[in-house]
């Protein structure tokens, strides 16, 4: 089975997208990164939000989002509004 839902941030709808975008375990989300993974998302859903993208940095770093650096929060507002 997929470890996603034992990550930071992941729910059951966002594992569900996840798997979507054949990202089906922590292994893979890393790799893809919480861009890469992002944009494969908002490709399938066009309401995908910053929010999520936070999370999956979160995801990716071990961290609930709330606690990303600022630096990289701000970073990610940057691609988020470049898409």
């Amino acid at each position: 089975m997929n470890q996603l839902n034992k990550l930071p941030n992941i729910g059951k709808v966002l594992e569900t997208k996840l798997i979507e975008v054949e990202i089906t375990s922590k292994n893979k989300l890393v790799e893809t990164g919480s861009r890469g993974a992002f944009v494969r998302i908002k490709a399938l859903d066009s309401s995908a939000c910053i929010n999520m993208l936070y999370a999956l940095e979160g995801a990716v770093q071990g961290v609930r989002w709330h606690d990303l650096n600022p630096v990289v929060k701000e970073e990610l507002k940057l691609f988020f509004r470049s898409l």
